[in-house]
């Protein structure tokens, strides 16, 4: 290994490193691991404006144009390489699991590619292609270690993801996850409660359950009331004040999750589950092993226990051979189900997946005609069940990053108990000195827009954190894997590229 430069002080200095995520909120939990492992292994984080030592990208490979997103941006890289040879750059995740050794022949100067079953090894290969001067490709076929036994540098004070299980069964014929990913591989739920728990001895007070199907947990090791028992034991974590998770499969909900979520006070009542399509036709297409009857059966059942609840989904529109009649289901189910909110995707060919070999693949022209009244609806929606909250009292977990207006508006951000999106102004005789990320507020929704809530009143109260402490003082925690012990903290992470559904 060639040695750093020295500092004035005659001290050796770190390589500095930047990791850009795109896709789901799995692969931002993954870059969580890379920066930990890469603290361990003496990188710091980049400051933004110099060139940094190390790039990493963390690819997600469901959309179609992932891939020329991907080769795009290393192309733009290529002077900043040949200017600064010695920076590296790697590319991970399900974009270099699907296409191996084909990217080092399209981007010759990438240094690194690692796939998904493989995190852990990044240093490793970085280390080995800096010493033999020439690119390392590493895909494993098979997970080599559980991602949560690596150590994980947080990007938030004040709420952490945690994974559950990594991998899916299912075989929906649009999805090339499961080809990507593996067969699910399920945590033992002490190993996630250790998690938790030292999440929380940090100050974390929210923590997000990530899996591929999060309800279908317990599956390896036979227990399919498991996912309702771990919601039920992240209850008795003292100073845990909110949960959610994501994303349950319709076909694996069962009634106990309903209960332990409207029985474990600090599960929040806020449910992301994938509808992707209204029409039974077009769902036996796809594979996934529900009807739309079952879908909002599954909905009256969570209203019925939780009538505050806020129903977020993923709906896919111009699957192959979708008719006008497919299409208009999904709307009628969509004018039923009143979601607050839906991510909404045209349908993408993804090379490896049985859809992109059906018939009946749709034109452009024809799937963004029916995006965009699918969108109207929906906003329309949207705004209408926001509108019901105006006057409503709400307590809000401040939130930093969210609001993009802030500054200009005098507001900050925060999320509701039920996951919506509220900016509020931090004034009023019971503001404690100041309001910072990871603090708890009370307000009054002034006004309901489709995809936010306003609230513009005094605070009808303010609770400072350590989470807030943390927020304020640049600190974010580190796990240290399932071997765990405390976190200890450090320098903040450079804040991961915005993300939006699973897209490059």
């Amino acid at each position: 290994m060639e040695p750093r430069p020295r500092t004035l002080e005659g001290e050796m200095s770190a390589r500095t490193y930047q990791i850009r995520t795109f896709g789901c909120q799995m692969n931002v939990h993954d870059s969580e691991r890379l920066a930990g492992q890469l603290e361990d292994a003496g990188y710091v984080p980049g400051d933004g404006e110099a060139t940094p030592d190390l790039i990493v990208f963390n690819t997600c490979a469901v959309r179609e144009n992932a891939d020329n997103k991907l080769y795009g941006t290393l192309g733009h890289l290529r002077p900043q390489k040949t200017a600064k040879p010695d920076m590296q750059i790697a590319v991970g995740g399900c974009l270099a699991q699907k296409d191996r050794g084909e990217i080092v022949k399209r981007a010759p100067w990438v240094d690194v590619v690692f796939g998904t079953h493989n995190i852990g090894s990044l240093p490793t290969l970085l280390e080995r292609a800096r010493h033999n001067a020439e690119a390392e490709v590493e895909i494993l076929e098979s997970l080599e270690t559980f991602p949560s036994t690596l150590p994980a540098k947080r990007d938030s004070a004040y709420a952490g993801w945690v994974s559950i299980s990594v991998g899916c069964n299912n075989t929906c014929t649009f999805c090339i996850v499961p080809a990507l990913r593996g067969k699910e591989r399920d945590r033992r739920p002490g190993e996630i409660l250790a998690e938790v728990e030292a999440l929380v001895a940090e100050g974390v007070l929210e923590v997000t359950l990530l899996g591929q199907n999060v309800n279908s947990y317990g599956v390896e090791f036979g227990d399919r009331f498991a996912f309702g028992k771990l919601l039920r034991a992240c209850g008795s974590v003292d100073g845990l004040e909110r949960v959610r998770f994501t994303s349950p499969h319709p076909a694996a909900f069962t009634e106990d999750v309903i209960d332990a979520m409207a029985e474990t006070p600090n599960v929040c009542h806020q449910l992301h589950m994938p509808l992707q399509s209204g029409s039974d036709r077009v769902l036996r297409e796809m594979k996934r092993s529900y009807r739309s009857a079952r879908y909002l059966k599954i909905l009256d059942r969570v209203r019925e226990s939780m009538p505050d609840a806020a129903i977020t989904t993923d709906i896919i529109v111009g699957f192959p051979g979708e008719t006008e009649e497919d299409f208009q289901a999904t709307l009628d189910v969509v004018a039923q189900a009143r979601f607050s909110s839906a991510f909404t995707f045209q349908y993408s060919i993804r090379p490896g997946t049985p859809a992109a070999e059906m018939d009946g693949q749709l034109p452009k022209e024809v799937v963004q005609e029916r995006y965009e009244r699918l969108v109207k609806l929906q906003n329309d929606i949207s705004w209408e069940e926001n509108k019901k909250i105006v006057g409503r009292r709400v307590e809000l977990l401040v939130a930093s990053g969210e609001g993009r207006k802030d500054t200009e508006t005098q507001r900050l951000s925060g999320r509701a108990r039920d996951g919506r999106l509220v900016h509020f102004t931090p004034t009023g005789p019971l503001v404690d000195r100041s309001v910072r990320p990871g603090d708890v507020v009370e307000t009054v929704v002034t006004y309901g827009a489709p995809h936010h809530l306003v609230a513009d009143g005094d605070l009808l109260s303010h609770r400072r954190t350590k989470a807030g402490d943390n927020s304020e003082a640049g600190l974010r925690p580190k796990t240290n894997g399932v071997t765990l012990g405390l976190p200890g903290f450090g320098a903040p992470a450079v804040t991961p590229e915005p993300v939006s559904g699973c897209a490059l």
